[in-house]
């Protein structure tokens, strides 16, 4: 029972797991721009490398960001139109639970994971989780966005992991481990949750800010 997930939070990836949650193939785009160019190759590619057509698919599971408006909105579309097209459920999962997801693996339960990714406009996404039994993650606080100066000024927590991409364009601030999304554990925090009865995974985008681009005002009429 094949499972397709794919983010565009960052660069355009995807992967294919089995029902347990075990990786069959995955694939990125290393390109944080590009989207809508770079995505259907990409699964054309991690489907032919998995050995599954889109029929066998069972579900789709789509990072919901936060992300700019462009880039997230190719893959979210593209996942509803997937859902659609094969008659077959559409989750939606942050694309931070799944950074955090995979620090947490290597962390006893009550750690607490510290997510930053990169925004642009010189600011982070963050959010804060805690380490449940299991290796699950708990989200204790966000996803926010804000320059990575005033994210330090209120204090990272203490003890906790920090990662992600953020960690990398702002060290001095946000000392920590790189990190990018797998889609493949985005897969995985879908099939955890939605083991629980009666789980919905809705695929509303996280944006946290207003499009770069956006309708110019219009010109008052001169009156004459």
């Amino acid at each position: 029972m094949p499972v397709l997930a794919l983010d565009t939070s960052a660069a355009a990836s995807a992967a294919v797991v089995d029902d347990a949650g075990r990786t069959l193939a995955t694939r990125s785009s290393g390109e944080t721009r590009r989207h809508a160019e770079a995505l259907t190759p990409l699964l054309d590619a991690v489907l032919a490398e998995a050995g599954v057509s889109r029929t066998d698919l069972t579900a789709v599971v789509a990072g919901t960001g936060p992300a700019p408006f462009t880039g997230l909105r190719v893959g979210l579309v593209t996942a509803r139109t997937l859902g659609l097209a094969l008659g077959i459920p559409v989750h939606g999962v942050s694309s931070l639970d799944a950074v955090a997801l995979a620090a947490a693996r290597d962390l006893d339960p009550g750690a607490e994971v510290l997510v930053v990714t990169d925004a642009r406009r010189k600011e982070v996404y963050s959010a804060r989780y805690r380490v449940a039994a299991g290796g699950a993650v708990e989200l204790l606080d966000g996803p926010a966005v804000e320059t990575p100066a005033a994210l330090a000024a209120r204090g990272l927590p203490e003890g906790a992991v920090v990662v992600g991409a953020g960690t990398a364009l702002y060290p001095g601030l946000l000392p920590g481990a790189p990190a990018e999304v797998d889609p493949a554990d985005l897969a995985r925090v879908a099939l955890a949750r939605l083991a629980v009865p009666g789980t919905t995974l809705p695929t509303e985008p996280l944006y946290l800010r207003r499009p770069d681009a956006v309708p110019p005002a219009a010109g008052k009429r001169a009156l004459g």
